[in-house]
């Protein structure tokens, strides 16, 4: 399974829609798929130009490492200079706080993954698991 494009539309939106109804900041969402490409990017009105970069970080992150952001952060936290290295091997393109969330289908493979900027890391997390269940996937964050 994959994610589609009409999914990740869906996801897009479900996240817009969960940060507007909480009165949170302009949110921007990136999905990727299983290998870190872009498959969408929305970007709220009112957002800043480099939510893309933002958005694309943590979810890159998480699909790289298999890992949502919160389990980033607590590494980082943990061993700062393996995350350091990390980063620096995947050219810098690694974000890890909350807001970058692993996507599983329902036998628990990882198809992809959503990043979500713009209000705090936390409510950006939660923001992308909203999305992701309402296509019916399973967000690990």
């Amino acid at each position: 399974m994959t994610i589609t494009l009409e999914a990740a539309n869906m996801i897009m939106a479900a996240v817009r829609h969960h940060g507007t109804e909480r009165g949170w900041k302009p949110l921007s969402t990136v999905v990727l798929d299983a290998g870190g490409h872009p498959i969408a990017f929305s970007r709220a009105d009112g957002a800043s130009a480099g939510r893309f970069e933002i958005a694309r970080a943590k979810a890159y992150g998480a699909v790289m490492l298999g890992m949502g952001g919160r389990a980033q952060m607590a590494r980082a936290e943990a061993q700062p200079y393996f995350m350091a290295a990390l980063n620096g091997a995947f050219g810098g393109q690694v974000l890890p706080v909350p807001g970058g969330v692993l996507v599983r289908d329902a036998a628990g493979r990882m198809i992809g993954a959503v990043g979500v900027t713009g209000d705090t890391s936390d409510n950006d997390a939660e923001a992308a698991l909203a999305g992701i269940a309402a296509v019916g996937l399973i967000g690990e964050a």
